[in-house]
């Protein structure tokens, strides 16, 4: 009798973690993502141009990625959440950015539905709003969960990629995150470079 109560459990606990994890996944189509065209793909890779774009923005005090991911998101999060001068609450969209650099700043698109003069002013005041020009980047992906080791891995293979084919690039990489932490199917991930 234990027994059978046991798996009845385990069944309804399996049958509620697919069905929230099918509901997250059907309701990030309706996301607003940061635009862009596919002008050619070479290899494993893409060349992307992305159009001008208004991002909500802070810069980190580290480089370390698990911090700056935990920091970076709690801020943003916690302003498009309701953590502002109005508590006014702005839709999620994706990718969320964060720069490769020795201090990483991390980026949400603001919706389009936006100017900056609507935006109400954020409770922290390291949290900017930056209008981003267009740019034209290379772009690599990969599945699963990311970490430093998987994004230094795949940001060495987009260099290597550029290289062999002579396509010049600058020193501004990002790392694009597509999913929430707790999503486990269907994971998006990607390393840009903005192109020379």
């Amino acid at each position: 009798m234990k027994i059978k109560t046991i798996l009845i459990i385990l069944g309804v606990i399996i049958a509620a973690f697919l069905i929230f994890q099918f509901y997250f996944i059907y309701s990030q189509k309706d996301i607003e993502t940061h635009q862009y065209q596919t002008l050619k793909k070479i290899d494993n890779i893409e060349i992307r141009k992305y159009e001008s774009a208004l991002f909500t923005s802070i810069k980190l005090a580290t480089d370390d990625y698990d911090k700056a991911g935990s920091e970076g998101f709690n801020a943003l999060g916690g302003y498009i959440f309701g953590d502002n001068e109005t508590k006014q609450k702005i839709a999620m969209t994706s990718p969320v950015n964060m720069s490769l650099e020795d201090s990483v700043t991390m980026q949400f698109l603001v919706p389009k539905a936006y100017k900056k003069e609507d935006l109400p002013i954020p409770n922290q005041k390291k949290i900017q709003f930056k209008q981003m020009p267009e740019k034209t980047v290379a772009v690599i992906s990969f599945g699963g969960w990311a970490n430093k080791d998987k994004i230094d891995k795949y940001k060495n293979a987009l260099k290597q990629t550029l290289d062999k084919n002579g396509i010049a690039y600058s020193n501004k990489f990002s790392f694009l995150g597509y999913n929430a932490p707790f999503e486990v199917f269907n994971r998006k991930n990607e390393v840009i470079v903005v192109l020379e």
